[in-house]
Protein backbone atom coordinates (compact mmCIF):
# COMPACT_ATOMS: atom_id res chain seq x y z
CA UNK A 1 0.00 0.00 0.00
CA UNK A 2 1.49 3.56 -0.95
CA UNK A 3 2.03 6.08 2.01
CA UNK A 4 0.44 9.22 0.21
CA UNK A 5 2.43 11.48 3.15
CA UNK A 6 5.79 9.98 1.77
CA UNK A 7 4.76 10.04 -1.64
CA UNK A 8 4.52 13.32 -1.53
CA UNK A 9 6.68 14.48 1.31
CA UNK A 10 7.45 18.58 0.65
CA UNK A 11 3.93 18.90 0.10
CA UNK A 12 3.07 17.33 2.91
CA UNK A 13 5.91 18.96 5.20
CA UNK A 14 4.41 22.55 3.91
CA UNK A 15 1.16 21.54 5.13
CA UNK A 16 1.80 20.34 8.50
CA UNK A 17 4.94 20.17 9.81
CA UNK A 18 7.10 23.00 8.29
CA UNK A 19 3.88 24.98 7.87
CA UNK A 20 5.16 28.30 9.14
CA UNK A 21 8.30 28.46 6.88
CA UNK A 22 6.10 28.35 3.67
CA UNK A 23 5.19 30.86 1.18
CA UNK A 24 2.39 30.33 -1.21
CA UNK A 25 -1.56 29.09 -1.52
CA UNK A 26 -3.92 25.87 -1.51
CA UNK A 27 -1.81 24.83 -4.93
CA UNK A 28 1.88 25.53 -4.79
CA UNK A 29 4.36 26.34 -1.96
CA UNK A 30 8.41 27.11 -1.44
CA UNK A 31 10.54 27.88 0.91
CA UNK A 32 12.19 31.01 1.25
CA UNK A 33 15.90 30.90 -0.46
CA UNK A 34 17.65 31.38 2.50
CA UNK A 35 16.08 28.58 4.07
CA UNK A 36 15.99 26.06 1.63
CA UNK A 37 15.37 25.60 -2.32
CA UNK A 38 12.44 23.18 -1.99
CA UNK A 39 8.76 23.55 -3.35
CA UNK A 40 5.97 21.59 -2.71
CA UNK A 41 2.45 20.93 -5.03
CA UNK A 42 -0.40 19.43 -4.13
CA UNK A 43 -0.91 17.62 -6.82
CA UNK A 44 1.75 16.96 -9.87
CA UNK A 45 -0.67 18.78 -12.58
CA UNK A 46 -0.86 21.33 -15.05
CA UNK A 47 -2.78 23.70 -12.76
CA UNK A 48 -0.32 22.84 -9.35
CA UNK A 49 2.61 23.69 -11.42
CA UNK A 50 0.95 26.95 -12.88
CA UNK A 51 0.12 28.62 -9.72
CA UNK A 52 4.32 27.83 -8.75
CA UNK A 53 5.07 29.47 -11.63
CA UNK A 54 2.61 32.49 -11.13
CA UNK A 55 4.41 32.82 -7.57
CA UNK A 56 7.41 31.80 -7.82
CA UNK A 57 10.39 34.05 -7.74
CA UNK A 58 12.32 34.98 -11.38
CA UNK A 59 15.60 33.43 -11.65
CA UNK A 60 15.30 30.97 -8.97
CA UNK A 61 15.55 27.50 -9.04
CA UNK A 62 12.62 24.63 -7.07
CA UNK A 63 13.70 20.95 -6.26
CA UNK A 64 10.71 19.31 -6.03
CA UNK A 65 10.31 15.24 -5.14
CA UNK A 66 7.97 13.19 -6.33
CA UNK A 67 7.25 9.12 -5.86
CA UNK A 68 6.57 8.94 -9.78
CA UNK A 69 7.89 10.15 -12.59
CA UNK A 70 6.37 13.83 -13.41
CA UNK A 71 6.01 15.81 -16.75
CA UNK A 72 7.50 19.04 -16.20
CA UNK A 73 5.23 21.87 -18.47
CA UNK A 74 6.82 23.73 -21.19
CA UNK A 75 7.71 27.01 -19.33
CA UNK A 76 9.85 25.17 -16.84
CA UNK A 77 13.38 24.86 -17.42
CA UNK A 78 14.52 21.35 -16.30
CA UNK A 79 18.09 21.87 -14.72
CA UNK A 80 18.56 18.86 -13.52
CA UNK A 81 16.95 15.34 -12.77
CA UNK A 82 18.60 13.05 -10.01
CA UNK A 83 17.30 9.61 -8.79
CA UNK A 84 17.11 8.86 -4.76
CA UNK A 85 16.10 6.77 -2.34
CA UNK A 86 13.90 7.15 0.19
CA UNK A 87 14.83 5.56 3.20
CA UNK A 88 12.41 4.98 6.60
CA UNK A 89 13.93 3.66 9.89
CA UNK A 90 11.79 0.62 10.87
CA UNK A 91 14.10 -0.84 14.27
CA UNK A 92 11.89 0.42 17.01
CA UNK A 93 12.78 -1.01 20.04
CA UNK A 94 15.69 -2.73 18.98
CA UNK A 95 18.90 -1.03 20.89
CA UNK A 96 21.52 0.87 18.02
CA UNK A 97 24.94 0.70 18.25
CA UNK A 98 26.89 3.00 20.70
CA UNK A 99 28.35 5.93 20.58
CA UNK A 100 31.43 7.60 22.93
CA UNK A 101 31.52 11.17 21.12
CA UNK A 102 30.53 14.47 22.49
CA UNK A 103 27.35 15.72 20.79
CA UNK A 104 26.54 19.20 21.17
CA UNK A 105 23.31 21.09 19.85
CA UNK A 106 23.65 23.92 17.51
CA UNK A 107 22.13 27.43 17.00
CA UNK A 108 22.53 30.31 14.64
CA UNK A 109 26.22 31.20 16.13
CA UNK A 110 27.09 28.01 14.85
CA UNK A 111 25.86 28.56 10.87
CA UNK A 112 28.84 30.09 9.25
CA UNK A 113 30.76 27.08 9.87
CA UNK A 114 27.89 24.83 8.97
CA UNK A 115 27.43 26.59 5.75
CA UNK A 116 31.89 26.11 5.51
CA UNK A 117 31.17 22.46 6.32
CA UNK A 118 28.31 21.80 4.14
CA UNK A 119 30.11 23.80 0.87
CA UNK A 120 33.32 21.56 1.62
CA UNK A 121 31.43 17.87 1.82
CA UNK A 122 27.90 18.77 -0.29
CA UNK A 123 25.39 16.80 1.85
CA UNK A 124 22.85 18.77 0.00
CA UNK A 125 21.28 22.63 0.09
CA UNK A 126 22.23 24.19 3.31
CA UNK A 127 21.82 27.98 3.49
CA UNK A 128 22.17 30.76 6.37
CA UNK A 129 18.29 29.84 7.26
CA UNK A 130 18.18 26.00 6.79
CA UNK A 131 18.99 26.01 11.01
CA UNK A 132 15.66 27.04 11.55
CA UNK A 133 14.05 23.79 10.77
CA UNK A 134 15.47 22.34 13.82
CA UNK A 135 17.79 20.54 15.87
CA UNK A 136 21.30 20.56 14.55
CA UNK A 137 23.86 18.74 16.46
CA UNK A 138 27.58 18.85 15.62
CA UNK A 139 30.65 17.03 16.49
CA UNK A 140 33.77 19.45 17.44
CA UNK A 141 36.91 19.05 17.59
CA UNK A 142 39.48 21.56 18.83
CA UNK A 143 36.75 24.20 18.95
CA UNK A 144 36.36 23.64 15.20
CA UNK A 145 32.74 22.00 13.73
CA UNK A 146 33.87 18.82 11.90
CA UNK A 147 30.92 16.69 11.54
CA UNK A 148 27.15 18.18 11.50
CA UNK A 149 23.56 16.43 10.92
CA UNK A 150 20.28 18.04 11.46
CA UNK A 151 16.33 17.39 10.67
CA UNK A 152 14.34 19.26 7.85
CA UNK A 153 11.23 18.06 6.17
CA UNK A 154 8.34 17.01 8.82
CA UNK A 155 5.36 15.43 7.06
CA UNK A 156 3.10 14.53 9.85
CA UNK A 157 4.82 11.97 11.73
CA UNK A 158 7.77 11.43 9.55
CA UNK A 159 10.82 13.71 10.50
CA UNK A 160 13.80 13.63 7.89
CA UNK A 161 17.83 13.58 9.07
CA UNK A 162 19.58 15.74 6.99
CA UNK A 163 22.98 17.38 5.95
CA UNK A 164 24.81 14.33 7.66
CA UNK A 165 28.17 15.12 6.52
CA UNK A 166 31.72 15.19 7.95
CA UNK A 167 35.09 17.06 7.37
CA UNK A 168 37.06 14.74 5.21
CA UNK A 169 40.28 15.10 7.39
CA UNK A 170 37.85 13.60 10.32
CA UNK A 171 36.04 10.60 8.28
CA UNK A 172 36.49 6.66 9.57
CA UNK A 173 35.79 8.16 12.83
CA UNK A 174 31.93 7.48 13.38
CA UNK A 175 30.53 10.96 13.80
CA UNK A 176 28.53 10.52 11.24
CA UNK A 177 26.64 7.35 12.69
CA UNK A 178 26.59 8.70 15.99
CA UNK A 179 25.07 12.14 14.82
CA UNK A 180 22.44 9.93 13.10
CA UNK A 181 21.80 7.48 16.00
CA UNK A 182 21.58 10.53 18.29
CA UNK A 183 18.60 11.93 15.84
CA UNK A 184 16.67 8.50 15.34
CA UNK A 185 16.75 8.56 19.19
CA UNK A 186 15.38 11.99 19.64
CA UNK A 187 12.90 11.50 17.03
CA UNK A 188 11.57 8.49 18.18
CA UNK A 189 11.56 9.31 21.58
CA UNK A 190 8.81 12.28 20.41
CA UNK A 191 6.63 9.26 18.48
CA UNK A 192 7.76 10.10 15.32
CA UNK A 193 9.53 8.24 12.58
CA UNK A 194 12.95 8.79 10.69
CA UNK A 195 13.14 8.98 7.47
CA UNK A 196 15.81 10.16 4.95
CA UNK A 197 16.67 10.84 1.12
CA UNK A 198 19.82 9.90 -0.44
CA UNK A 199 21.26 9.43 -3.88
CA UNK A 200 20.69 6.28 -5.57
CA UNK A 201 24.03 6.33 -7.17
CA UNK A 202 25.64 6.91 -3.58
CA UNK A 203 26.37 2.98 -2.32
CA UNK A 204 28.63 4.02 0.66
CA UNK A 205 26.19 5.99 2.04
CA UNK A 206 22.88 3.33 1.55
CA UNK A 207 24.82 0.85 2.83
CA UNK A 208 25.51 3.31 6.36
CA UNK A 209 22.09 3.95 6.54
CA UNK A 210 21.46 0.42 6.40
CA UNK A 211 23.49 -1.02 8.81
CA UNK A 212 21.78 1.99 11.28
CA UNK A 213 17.87 0.36 10.26
CA UNK A 214 17.07 2.37 8.02
CA UNK A 215 15.04 0.18 4.60
CA UNK A 216 14.37 1.64 1.41
CA UNK A 217 10.79 2.57 1.01
CA UNK A 218 10.64 3.81 -2.52
CA UNK A 219 12.04 5.71 -5.22
CA UNK A 220 12.02 9.39 -5.28
CA UNK A 221 12.43 11.73 -8.58
CA UNK A 222 14.36 14.86 -7.56
CA UNK A 223 14.04 17.58 -10.64
CA UNK A 224 15.35 20.77 -10.30
CA UNK A 225 13.40 23.15 -12.12
CA UNK A 226 13.70 26.77 -13.17
CA UNK A 227 10.81 29.01 -14.62
CA UNK A 228 11.28 30.40 -17.91
CA UNK A 229 9.98 34.09 -18.21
Amino acid sequence: MRNIILDNPIWNAMISGNNSLTIGNEYAKFFPEDVAPFAGLKEFDEQSFQQLHNIFPKNRVAVIFSAMPVEIPANWNVKDSIKAFQMIFDRVNKPLPGDEVEILSLSKEHVPEMIALTKLTHPGPFAKRTIEFGNYFGIFKNSNLVAMAGQRLNPGRYVEISAVCTHPKHAGKGYGKALINNLVQRINSEGNVPILHVRADNEHACSIYKYLGFTIRSEININVIQKEV
